[in-house]
């Protein structure tokens, strides 16, 4: 799994935490959401398929709509204990990466002939690159 996909199965918990539903609808739901986490279908299904298996998603199929059936997901009690870890996990990443950032804001003021370097960080940030 890449690196920036590490929190895919956690977003995709919370957002059938919020509401059942299929993998499409999952996927629009994450593009629309989360523009820049960049997970391709392949990912999202893998995904699905291991919180199922891990008991963290239950599933069911839904024929009552025309066309295909689709496999709707919702939320089991292990999966929303997995969300407690999430969350857990997110907030010491923000931690630590505050800390990065605000001590990197300090070294720029300290060093007031880096501004161009922060600038062209800013540029990589919004190309991908860093």
């Amino acid at each position: 799994m890449r690196q920036q996909s590490r929190h895919l199965p956690a977003f995709i918990l919370l957002l059938v935490a919020e509401k059942p539903s299929h993998g499409g609808a999952i996927q629009t739901s994450l593009q629309t959401k989360l523009p820049s986490l960049k997970a391709d279908s392949g990912a999202i299904y893998r995904a699905l398929q291991q919180l199922e298996k891990d008991r963290e998603l239950a599933a069911e199929w839904n024929t009552s709509k025309p066309g295909p059936p689709r496999k709707i997901y919702r939320i089991t009690p292990a999966g929303r204990k997995r969300l407690e870890f999430w969350r857990e996990d997110v907030e010491m990443r923000l931690r630590n990466l505050t800390f990065f950032v605000q001590s990197y804001e300090r070294l720029l003021r300290k060093q007031p002939g880096e501004a161009p370097a922060r600038k062209q960080l800013r540029g990589r940030r919004r190309s991908g690159i860093a």
